[in-house]
């Protein structure tokens, strides 16, 4: 029996498999399938394959996106705004040696050494990834859920909110060093305290059966499935519990198109452009030519997160 479901859908609807083997295959062969997945990947990028246990929202009917475009299109403005430019300028960024500090409203702080995260039980969890530009992809991440973290440094109770902040390394990351300044670096992002708790919220460490790559938000990120996909802050330094609600970057830049909460909405479109439905990459056609979806609330998974928000106006906490 699963833990959570959702709604599955058509098979026309879905990205094809692609490269991607099937997740019961991989696992029973010891992950070692995955160098038809390295194609394209950049040189260093990979460790040795992570081994996670089968999630629980494992196998609903969703298939991955091609692992060559879901490691190759995105956004990572820390190297530069076009979407080639995070798989094509990481090169020189090293996600060893690596902390991630948790302090804050908690009884016990700790500093999380890179290496030890990923000792940790891992499962592997198949999402839909849904982008505020209106493309989504289903991604297979494996990692731990957040709540366990947070769990071990023991919130106080006046803790409400989580914050997180990614690295700066200007000389390893050229978008931080532009003189276009999109974003006020370190990139930062914050949830609610019962959102970071929530059982689907995650920090993934990897992606198809291995250890995350530069471009994907090396070496821990952030992932929050029911969300767009700029609250899935990368390649995290420090995670922080506040009372008071943390700044968050894209908010910062422009409330009036980003809000904090960011949950998928099709009802509530963007300034510039509608949310009501969504481009697949990677299905057939290519970006150009797939056809369009509709986009479900919360991407999906309202039966398992919508009672977060009961009572709350989600037009105008967007």
């Amino acid at each position: 029996m699963r833990l959570f479901d959702y709604p599955r859908p058509a098979a026309s609807d879905i990205t094809p498999e692609g490269a991607y083997l099937s997740r019961r295959a991989t696992l029973a062969a010891g992950l070692a399938g995955g160098a038809a997945w390295l194609a394209g990947a950049p040189r260093g990028a990979w460790a040795d394959p992570l081994r996670a246990a089968p999630g629980a929202l494992s196998g609903t009917g969703l298939t991955p996106t091609p692992f060559q475009d879901a490691t190759h299109y995105n956004n990572f403005y820390e190297f530069g705004l076009e979407k080639t430019d995070p798989a094509e300028r990481s090169g020189d960024f090293h996600p060893r040696p690596w902390t991630v500090r948790v302090e804050g409203l908690v009884a016990r702080p700790r500093t999380y050494d890179i290496d030890a995260l990923l000792a940790r039980p891992l499962e592997e969890r198949l999402y839909r990834m849904r982008c505020v530009e209106a493309w989504s992809m289903v991604i297979p991440w494996i990692g731990f859920a957040l709540a366990d973290l947070l769990k071990e440094v023991e919130p106080l109770g006046s803790a409400k909110y989580v914050a997180f902040e990614s690295v700066l390394r200007p000389a390893e990351m050229p978008g931080q060093d532009s003189m276009l300044h999109v974003l006020d670096w370190p990139y930062a992002e914050g949830l609610r305290l019962d959102e970071a708790m929530h059982p689907l919220t995650i920090l993934a460490v990897g992606l198809y059966g291995r250890t995350l790559p530069n471009q994907n938000g090396a070496p821990v990120r952030l992932v929050v499935p029911w969300k767009y996909g700029f609250k899935g802050i990368k390649s995290i330094v420090r995670i922080r519990l506040t009372e008071t609600r943390p700044r968050t970057a894209w908010n910062d830049r422009a409330p009036d198109e980003y809000g904090f909460y960011a949950n998928v909405n099709p009802a509530v479109d963007h300034p510039r452009w509608s949310q009501a439905t969504e481009r697949p990459i990677g299905a057939r056609g290519g970006f150009f030519g797939a056809a369009r979806q509709p986009t479900l609330p919360f991407n999906g998974y309202a039966e398992q997160v919508a009672g977060l928000y009961a009572g709350m106006d989600l037009r105008r906490n967007f």
